[in-house]
């Protein structure tokens, strides 16, 4: 039978949780790294057992650890993350011009094809490949370079390239997202980036319909259906069938369209899931009540799954990076908050479990099914 790991970052180690396939009973492991904020931890499609973690703190900056035994040991990777050519300046919250400076990486994308080949995304925003398991990093230049990043600014979380998807059918092509400039796609393997941004509208910048400027939350794609890809923005939920083309808004009738992550389903293209939040303000649920919500139907229908999660006196936030989906038949959704509990259902959302509670706000969750 096959396992299942999940890969929980928090603002203090990282924790992860095991099972069989059945999914039931789970043992957790951690923290390790204790103390240090893991804003990401993500495994290599090609080996299970090879581990990365963005690990990062005030006081020693920013690493990379590895591991190759599926997280018994680690290892210190390369962190000489490192503008390419001129730094140039984007602009600062008020307007005027700021040099880039790196801070830390938000999130790490293996390939699926090659275990040694990794790409990060980083704060200021900036995208990052190894092709050597890490020992060096190369900035991809073209993209901070583009000629629009002059007019980049950051959002709340600062200037991050936060979700990172290789097309599972064109090795040359790939989306980004940054907040606060938006999507961007290369056709060329990173050489050359296209803003795709046609039909967002942003309150609170100059031109709502610029083609950069726009605060992305999050992307999710299915590898059967590349050109299509599922949005949710600062204020609105979004897809697009080609390619980042063109945008529309699938909010329908959620109860707010603001919030952080998306999902899809593993068997199911036109099953997304969000979790709404009360504004841009108020980063906690609405009304007391951690309600997940999903569409069958690609966006517009949205059905509240509520069975199993807390409905009274609940005031959590799930972040951007923090939903994941595994790829078992009956297929799992995991979610993870910021008062530390992480949630799991094995019934595509119908019912919830409480997997483990207590530990510090959860930054990101990724999932595994092991061989």
């Amino acid at each position: 039978m096959s396992g299942v790991r999940l890969l929980i970052g928090t603002r203090k180690g990282l924790f992860v949780l095991t099972a069989d396939g059945k999914r039931q009973d789970w043992t957790v492991d951690g923290p390790h790294f204790a103390g240090w904020e893991i804003y990401h931890a993500n495994a290599s499609p090609v080996n299970p057992d090879r581990i990365w973690v963005s690990q990062s703190g005030g006081w020693f900056g920013q690493l990379i650890q590895r591991s190759d035994d599926g997280g018994r040991n680690w290892a210190q990777v390369d962190h000489d993350f490192a503008y390419a050519g001129e730094v140039g300046e984007h602009l600062w919250y008020d307007g005027t011009p700021r040099p880039w400076e790196f801070k830390r990486i938000w999130h790490l994308e293996p390939s699926r094809t090659d275990a040694d080949v990794v790409w990060a995304g980083g704060e200021d925003a900036a995208l990052w490949k190894t092709t050597d398991g890490g020992q060096t990093w190369v900035e991809l230049a073209g993209l901070r370079t583009h000629v629009s990043a002059p007019r980049w600014q950051p959002g709340a979380g600062g200037l991050c390239l936060h979700t990172i998807l290789p097309d599972p059918v064109d090795p040359d092509r790939m989306f980004v997202a940054i907040s606060a400039a938006g999507v961007f796609r290369t056709d060329d393997g990173g050489i050359t980036w296209q803003p795709v941004n046609h039909g967002l509208q942003s309150e609170g910048i100059p031109d709502p319909d610029a083609d950069v400027g726009h605060c992305v939350h999050r992307l999710a794609m299915h590898p059967a259906r590349p050109g299509t890809i599922f949005m949710q923005k600062h204020w609105d939920v979004m897809r697009t069938d080609d390619a980042g083309a063109n945008w529309r808004e699938i909010s329908g009738n959620l109860p707010t369209d603001f919030g952080f992550p998306i999902a899809v389903h593993a068997h199911e293209p036109e099953t997304i899931y969000v979790v709404p939040i009360t504004s841009d303000h108020l980063h906690y649920v609405m009304d007391g009540k951690l309600r997940v919500y999903r569409s069958r139907t690609g966006g517009d229908e949205w059905e509240a799954l509520t069975a199993g999660l807390p409905q009274e006196h609940c005031y959590v936030n799930v972040l951007r990076d923090a939903m994941a989906v595994d790829t078992l038949d009956e297929c799992g959704i995991y979610f993870g908050t910021s008062a530390g509990q992480v949630y799991g259902s094995i019934d595509s959302g119908g019912s919830w479990t409480t997997l483990v509670s207590d530990l510090p706000p959860v930054l990101s969750v990724e999932v595994q099914v092991l061989p």
